[in-house]
Parts: C-alpha cells; structure tokens; sequence
C-alpha cells in the first residue's frame, strides 16, 4: 500500500492506494480479452467512461479505483468487454467512497482574462470551439506576475486538474509575443483538461503519445514551435 497525491491544486484528494496503474490495465486486458489504454482522472461527475478505437478500449477512470478492490475491477473489467450490463460493486464502490471525492468549495481567486495585449477569454471560447465542440469547462486566467526566469523554464501555462484552472503566465501579455503562440500555449494546456493523465509503463504520464498526437492538430503547431525555439534567446 503507497500514497499518491496529484501536484494539482491547494485542495488535494490522499488515497491509500493499493494497486498501480499497471495493474489496473492488466487487469481490464485479462478479464475483457481487449488491449486497454488507461486514463486516470479527478473527474468526479465521470467516474468511467469507454470508447472503442478499433481493438482498443480507451478508458477514462476516476484515480479512486487504484484502491478499489479486485472483485470491483473484474466487474469493471466484464463491463469494458460487454459495453453493457448492472454493476454492482461499481455502484457500492461509488458509495463507499462517496464522502471522500465530495467536491470542496474552492479557495477564493481572483479570475482575470483580459490583458494588455491578449485576450485569454476571447482566444479560449474561439479555441474550445474550433478544437472541443464547446465541451470543455475550465476557468482560464492570467497568473501572478513573475521573472523571465520563468521563460526560460518554459513555465508558461498549467492546468489544475482538481480545481479546473487553466493559468496563464503574464510574461505573455506583451505586442511581441505573437496572437498564434498565445492561442498554441492555450491550447496546449486546454488539451491536458481534455484528455486527462495517462499512464505508461505504470507510471502517469501527462504529455502522452496521444497528447503529443492531437498538439499537432493546432493549426499553426509548426510555426508555434519554431517561434518558442526562439525565446531562450530573448
């Protein structure tokens, strides 16, 4: 048994978790007769969701089932081969853990979209459209003020799984930076709200093959990437 706790955000979730990720993968794979990627999610209104993809199920499952016991991933596991059927020890589970994943009101902060230069509100309701139907739902803000030190780090937007905050950084904001790096460094962070975190080789993995895949599809990806190649030397 080992903890695990998502870096995402001042009201973090502990579980005692008694499986890997590998594990659950295994698992779903043995019992369903199907190769399974993974996604594990703070996602509290989805539990699990399943898309098929040729012969792979894709599976988004909230991180609470690594502690779920093997009876109840079998279960899931028949589900994922089936696409149907009563579950449950699914549903007990979800009881269960029901007062545990109980979404906490948030810290109070300060949301602020509109910049000297850049409009990050206006450029995700354009991107959310273009890119995601209209169906993702973070809240989007500038962040604190910080160096150019954060530059070169490439500390430029983050995304908080749990609160379902995607921040900007300021150092941004400025006629220099090109609207099309803006809209790219948006919409990177909008993908990691849409595809989750995933899991390779047991271990989560946020910048995934999939992820890397769909961060091409941003139309102006290569023009993007040769213009942040230029901002170590600013």
């Amino acid at each position: 048994m080992y903890y695990d706790r998502m870096s995402a955000g001042p009201a973090q979730l502990f579980f005692p978790f008694e499986h890997d990720p590998g594990f659950l993968v295994r698992t779903f794979e043995k019992v369903s007769g199907r190769s399974v990627t993974l996604v594990l999610t703070d996602n509290s209104t989805s539990m699990l969701s399943i898309r098929r993809k040729g012969g792979v199920s894709c599976v988004r499952l909230h991180r609470m089932f690594l502690c779920a016991d093997e009876a109840t991933l079998k279960e899931i596991a028949s589900f994922i081969k089936r696409g149907s059927g009563s579950m449950p020890r699914f549903r007990a589970f979800l009881k269960q853990m029901s007062s545990v994943v109980r979404s906490k009101p948030p810290r109070y902060f300060s949301v602020r979209t509109q910049g000297k230069c850049h409009d990050l509100y206006a450029i995700f309701e354009r991107l959310n459209e273009e890119y995601f139907d209209s169906r993702l739902t973070p809240v989007i803000t500038w962040g604190t003020r910080t160096s150019r030190k954060a530059v070169r780090k490439r500390t430029l937007g983050s995304f908080c799984n749990h609160t379902n905050i995607i921040r900007i950084n300021t150092v941004l904001d400025k006629n220099t930076v090109p609207h099309y790096y803006i809209e790219f460094v948006v919409y990177h962070e909008m993908l990691h709200a849409a595809i989750g975190v995933g899991v390779k080789d047991g271990r989560r993995s946020v910048h995934t093959r999939a992820f890397r895949e769909r961060e091409r599809f941003f139309k102006d990806y290569d023009k993007a990437i040769r213009w942040e190649q230029t901002l170590g030397h600013r």
